[in-house]
């Protein structure tokens, strides 16, 4: 099977379906749309309902590496539920996150199977609101609108962490085995960019990225590559080709 252009994946009738995946879908804006919103609740499904069921086996006296859970440690380093010596005093806040992605998944999933099922099938003709989120692979302004606003986004979810870290509760910190405020973050970017190439406490360590040993370079470096997301983001959504 010979294939010309990338673009032509999947139109022949005789090419296997189950490979092409996206590749159905691209010159399908409004099926492609509905596909991410729904992928988007799969995800959201997901991670409320093995918070949730996590949550319904938890035993507070027993550590949570010995309960073989996955997710309710990474809530705790965000410091929700933890209190001195790192206990987790609270699981409530886990349930509310548990069900508030559960309920995301729902308005998701709904959103998702409505653009399959009941929107055209090409926002173009979905006037102005719907042709925003339309798309031609030779329109490089609106694929460079289209990633910009990803990378925005991406950028936003950065400076949550930072937030929580910053002001509102703090988050886990395992040298002093307690959850605290981040009030003064690493920005230096000798400091930050120098993990990138292996350079970390003054010295060269094949470690990488992974010598951080301190949240103050963490939320800097998150400080760091949210800026940087943003304002490729910014850049993307403008720039005239």
């Amino acid at each position: 099977m010979t294939i010309a252009n990338i673009n032509d994946f999947g139109r022949d009738g005789n090419n296997v379906k189950w490979w092409l995946g996206n590749a159905r879908l691209t010159d399908l804006s409004g099926r492609l749309l509905g596909a991410h919103v729904a992928h988007a609740g799969l995800i959201m499904f997901w991670a409320g309902s093995i918070t949730i069921s996590e949550v319904s086996r938890f035993v507070p006296n027993t550590p949570m590496y010995e309960q073989n859970l996955s997710l309710l440690p990474h809530l705790a380093t965000l410091g929700w539920g933890v209190g001195a010596g790192g206990v987790a005093i609270d699981t409530y806040p886990y349930f509310a996150i548990g069900i508030l992605h559960l309920v995301a998944s729902a308005v998701l999933g709904a959103g998702g199977l409505f653009h399959v099922f009941r929107d055209p099938a090409i926002l173009h003709s979905e006037g102005e609101l719907g042709a925003l989120f339309h798309y031609e692979w030779n329109d490089a302004k609106k694929l460079g609108f289209i990633l910009g606003s990803h990378l925005i986004i991406l950028g936003l979810g950065a400076f949550l962490l930072v937030m929580k870290a910053m002001k509102f509760g703090g988050i886990y910190d395992s040298a002093i085995d307690d959850v605290r405020l981040i009030a003064n973050p690493n920005l230096n970017p000798a400091t930050i960019f120098g993990y990138l190439f292996g350079f970390a406490n003054g010295g060269w360590t094949v470690l990488g990225m992974a010598a951080v040993d301190n949240l103050e370079d963490v939320i800097g470096g998150h400080i760091w590559i949210g800026s940087m997301l943003i304002a490729g983001g910014v850049w993307h959504t403008r720039a005239v080709p």
